[in-house]
């Protein structure tokens, strides 16, 4: 990994440069973060920057999303600052997996200031909504023939886990999913997930297995019984936005 972090920041400094940009916070998002890249999994690179103060005083609107580079063995994306804190308001569940990802290409000590409200401003029903909603439509739309891509099987599961960490413990899930299945599948099943996720880091992105039975119907069982989880929850709480506006002028003071 060191090589490709080292060739990782070296991109990141070259955005910077050319963007007339400041990167407060990069890191692995997808497969390489949760612990299931296959041999030829790209690297899916997020950021959050900053512009300099005087852009946001400007009358028309400055774009809010880089996509520096996107191809099939580097995909950097990055979000702006504004577009971050709107998102961390609505404690949004992709944002919440960049901050908990396991692999931090760079931080800066005024972002790292966020972390403190994440409790505070974490939405238990939005974090169900989007985890049982995206298990649903994956599992719809990638298991309509008698072969899938094992990857797939990990793009079900692993919601469907995050919805169940969810209700156990009212907190966002964990990244890796290593930490999600060792605190929240069945123990019967353990030795089953150990052999998918070994045919899975054995197994090229694009190649295509026969079905397995025990997780089709074990996803089938668990999509079953969350309907309804998110609609069923006590309703979020809503929260101000002066501590994020606070937060948004402090980051700003340091690009004077």
């Amino acid at each position: 990994m060191t090589n490709e972090f080292d060739l990782i920041n070296q991109k990141l400094d070259n955005l910077e440069a050319e963007q007339n940009v400041r990167v407060l916070y990069a890191v692995e998002s997808g497969s390489r973060a949760w612990g299931f890249a296959s041999p030829d999994s790209d690297y899916d690179v997020r950021f959050i920057y900053v512009r300099p103060r005087d852009e946001y005083l400007r009358l028309d609107n400055t774009d809010d999303v880089i996509e520096y580079e996107v191809n099939a063995v580097m995909d950097i994306v990055g979000w702006d600052i504004t577009k971050a804190l709107k998102l961390f308001h609505k404690s949004n569940p992709n944002l919440l997996e960049w901050l908990g990802s396991p692999i931090v290409y760079r931080t800066t000590s005024v972002f790292e200031g966020l972390r403190p409200l994440l409790a505070e401003y974490y939405q238990r029903k939005h974090g169900l909504y989007h985890y049982r909603s995206m298990a649903k439509k994956n599992f719809l739309d990638d298991f309509r023939n008698d072969q899938v891509r094992l990857k797939k099987y990990f793009y079900v599961i692993r919601p469907i886990l995050a919805c169940k960490w969810i209700l156990n413990n009212d907190t966002p899930p964990p990244v890796l999913f290593h930490d999600l299945v060792t605190s929240v599948l069945e123990p019967a099943l353990l030795p089953d997930m150990e052999d998918l996720l070994k045919r899975k880091s054995d197994t090229n992105e694009s190649e295509k297995q026969v079905r397995i039975v025990i997780w089709d119907n074990w996803i089938q069982e668990n999509l079953a019984l969350l309907e309804g989880a998110a609609e069923n929850a006590e309703p979020d709480n809503k929260m101000p936005w002066s501590r994020l506006n606070t937060a948004f002028l402090d980051i700003l003071a340091h690009e004077d």
